[in-house]
């Protein structure tokens, strides 16, 4: 994988791209919290690093979560566009179709036998008049 494609996959998937930023930036900022909190024994000194790292990790975490299902959501849209584009393209089809039957459907009867007319067979059955 060349550098063009990292760049254009970033490029394409920036969400997941910050989520795996943020989620590395918070664990790192996370283990620099526990490491100063353990080299001090007193609690005064423990609080800067619980309120910088330990809060900021936790929110680099947390914004890594919200993007990650950011990039899920609009994989979603794109399918659900993908579907709603055939469901018009069958559907304009199918429409012609169902139109072509209706309007065959309401064509009068041959009143002499009761029996549709050639015409109205024919656009009932589906096949071109």
């Amino acid at each position: 994988m060349g550098t063009n494609d990292v760049v254009s996959w970033i490029r394409v998937q920036w969400d997941r791209a910050g989520a795996w930023t943020c989620l590395v930036a918070g664990a790192i900022t996370l283990l620099v919290g526990w490491v100063g909190v353990s080299n001090t024994a007193y609690t005064a000194k423990q609080l800067p690093y619980l309120a910088g790292a330990g809060l900021g990790g936790l929110f680099l975490i947390a914004t890594a979560g919200i993007l990650w299902l950011s990039a899920d959501l609009r994989d979603e849209w794109h399918k659900l566009d993908r579907i709603e584009q055939a469901i018009r393209e069958c559907g304009t089809a199918g429409l012609e179709q169902a139109t072509r039957r209706s309007a065959a459907a309401t064509a009068p009867l041959d009143v002499t036998n009761g029996r549709p007319t050639d015409e109205r067979a024919r656009a009932v059955a589906g096949s071109p008049s």
